[in-house]
């Protein structure tokens, strides 16, 4: 009996092996729970979802959205959720609140994908001074918000500050309930088209905002076999999505909730990084790559206005070693 087990075993792997797919990383009942919101530098992740690349690495992957990111943050610390996929300034407000992470993934880079919308009679930034501006304080777009602002010589408390999501921001600007709103696409977009204009977006700030995924640091310690698999998947996705680019669109749209013609509209205002991309971001340890000065400056920046109590190194919040893995 045993010797048969063992033979219906043996074919079993042999099949598996045949249709491509791994043996389970992570257990089927306690799947890799990862954090995201709406944005469209996450889609990817549902490319690699739907086409089975998470499956073919071994990975049961369960994609949480929340646009909160409050509500995310505490999730992140409580180990609820064990990756976060947020802007690299957040990340750095998160390992500084004392929860260890490690970044092992760039998802894109914003070259107009974020941005402020006004209404027409604010033509300059400067022109904020005493008007309602909407962002999520703490977020990306509150980082956006104090750099556009300090370029003119103003401060928050130059402004009448109304806190809420990325999104309600948007919604809020095209109903009409504030002067301004600092949000991304496709709200930019939408915005425009109901009355305001783009007053200012990351083509102006480059390097400003970009987005990655972190591990919580725990997480990776005892699963480094599960995230060196979500690397390797995240890198088959992009080679599929340069490959495919009409049918991966599509999904990914799908994934976002929003039309295929919205979804290739944000394309234009984002870099979404492959793997090569990921490599140069990341750099070596020897010569570290642009990741380490976009988290040091927001380290210094939000240090400076004491949003955080004190600056971590930053190579700490860094694990390059899954990237320079992932072809071996």
């Amino acid at each position: 009996m045993k010797k048969l087990s063992l033979m219906m075993l043996v074919t079993l792997l042999f099949f598996l092996s045949l249709a491509g797919v791994s043996s389970p990383i992570v257990a089927a009942d306690k799947p890799m729970i990862i954090s995201l919101p709406t944005w469209s530098g996450y889609a990817p992740l549902f490319l690699a979802q739907d086409k089975g690349f998470f499956a073919k690495h071994g990975l049961d992957v369960e994609l949480s959205v929340t646009q909160d990111l409050s509500a995310r943050k505490q999730a992140f610390a409580g180990k609820r959720v064990d990756a976060l996929a947020t802007a690299h300034d957040v990340q750095v407000q998160v390992a500084a609140a004392g929860v260890p992470l490690k970044i092992v993934w760039a998802f894109d880079d914003s070259f107009g994908g974020d941005g402020i919308l006004a209404k027409s009679e604010i033509e300059t930034i400067a022109d904020l001074k005493g008007k309602q501006v909407a962002f999520m304080r703490g977020s990306t777009s509150h980082f956006l918000l104090l750099t556009a602002l300090d370029s003119v010589g103003l401060t928050e408390k130059d402004i009448v500050t109304v806190n809420m999501t990325a999104g309600d921001a948007g919604a809020a600007f095209v109903a009409g309930r504030v002067n301004a709103a600092v949000t991304w696409e496709p709200w930019l977009t939408q915005g425009s088209g109901s009355g305001g204009h783009v007053l200012t977006d990351t083509k102006a700030f480059p390097g400003v905002i970009g987005d990655s995924l972190s591990f919580h640091a725990d997480y990776v310690k005892k699963n480094p076999e599960a995230v060196q698999a979500f690397v390797n998947a995240m890198k088959d996705a992009m080679d599929y999505w340069h490959a495919h680019q009409d049918e991966s669109n599509q999904i990914m749209a799908a994934g976002m909730g929003i039309t295929l013609e919205e979804f290739v509209a944000t394309l234009g205002g984002l870099q979404l990084m492959d793997y090569q991309d990921n490599i140069s971001f990341f750099g070596t340890e020897s010569e570290p790559g642009a990741l380490y000065t976009t988290l040091q400056n927001a380290t210094d920046f939000y240090y400076d206005l004491k949003i955080i109590p004190a600056k971590k190194d930053i190579h700490e919040l860094v694990a390059a070693e899954f990237l320079l893995n992932a072809n071996q």
